[in-house]
């Protein structure tokens, strides 16, 4: 899963770029509830190794994917063609993000076990859906003032990712992308 190869990026942006591209073929990480289930997995250990998943839970997660794609695209004045996605209007996307927030309520509630506070799970709402919920939540502290100041397209050949720049001189989501822009470059000022 080349999304997991960017760890130190924000879970919403880790949703947004299990759509990804190579040799202009795009790839999705989440094509099935089994992939659904290793994504959770390694975004959020507290999960488990093997997190409850169905149909409805991959759709959801795609449906809110999609949505971050296009608000990241507006944030981002991105115009990669590849990068597109299927929702077109961003008052459609932000529905979508509500309607993901709205999914489970997010924040822990407090539990009085053997006479100690402990954290607790709201009841009643899914593993997939508290966090469904909670991406959402952290993309739209992503997607708005001031954190949008630092999304980013990468414009790296053929790339369809975003990311966080962390350093004033990070251009591209990886070394990688990088590499190929400078490659890229160095070929079209020595064409013949």
């Amino acid at each position: 899963m080349p999304a997991l190869l960017h760890p130190g990026e924000p879970v919403p942006v880790r949703l947004m770029n299990t759509v990804w591209a190579s040799r202009s073929v795009l790839h999705d990480d989440l094509a099935t509830v089994a992939d659904l289930r290793a994504w959770l997995a390694a975004v959020d250990p507290d999960l488990g190794p093997e997190p409850p998943a169905d149909e409805d839970d991959l759709a959801a997660f795609r449906s809110l994917r999609d949505a971050l794609r296009r608000l990241a695209a507006v944030v981002c004045e991105d115009t990669r063609e590849k990068a597109a996605s299927p929702t077109d209007d961003a008052v459609d996307a932000a529905a979508e993000v509500n309607r993901a927030v709205a999914a489970a309520p997010a924040w822990p509630t407090l539990e009085v076990r053997d006479g100690r506070p402990h954290r607790g799970r709201p009841p009643g709402a899914t593993a997939a859906a508290r966090s469904l919920s909670s991406i959402a939540a952290q993309a739209i502290e992503l997607l708005t003032e001031p954190g949008s100041a630092d999304l980013r397209a990468c414009y790296g050949p053929g790339c369809v990712l975003y990311f966080v720049k962390d350093h004033p001189r990070r251009e591209w989501c990886s070394a990688g992308c990088g590499n190929r822009a400078r490659a890229a470059r160095h070929y079209a000022r020595h064409k013949h």
